[in-house]
């Protein structure tokens, strides 16, 4: 299952890469928009990665919802704290979000077991 992990950085990685490669302003702006916003400011980075899995989840970004979990765990936030920010997004986001919810458990159990 931690294949999973690796599988999803290489692609989103490539990806980006060919995309950024277009040279296309307004995508370059939109990727340093979203880089600057979660760095650290009035609200922790820890604050703000569960503010992006809870929106993510609740729009139903899967890829959205994998880049905040692992930057969540590479930030040291425990099980506990994103399964209760999960059930706040489907609380928000209704029955809709839990098909979502199941893949967001799936990817922080392959996080965890890539060592």
């Amino acid at each position: 299952m931690s294949n999973s992990v690796e599988e999803f950085n290489a692609y989103r990685s490539k990806m980006n890469d060919k995309i950024l490669a277009d040279n296309n302003k307004i995508v370059k702006r939109i990727f340093n928009l979203d880089t600057n916003a979660f760095q650290e400011g009035v609200l922790d980075k820890k604050t703000k990665e569960l503010l992006g899995l809870v929106a993510s989840t609740v729009l139903r970004c899967d890829d959205c919802v994998k880049y905040h979990l692992e930057t969540c765990y590479k930030e040291g936030l425990a099980k506990a704290e994103i399964s209760e920010a999960l059930a706040i997004s489907t609380l928000v986001g209704g029955t809709i979000v839990i098909p979502h919810l199941r893949r967001a458990h799936e990817y922080w159990e392959a996080l965890e077991n890539q060592g």
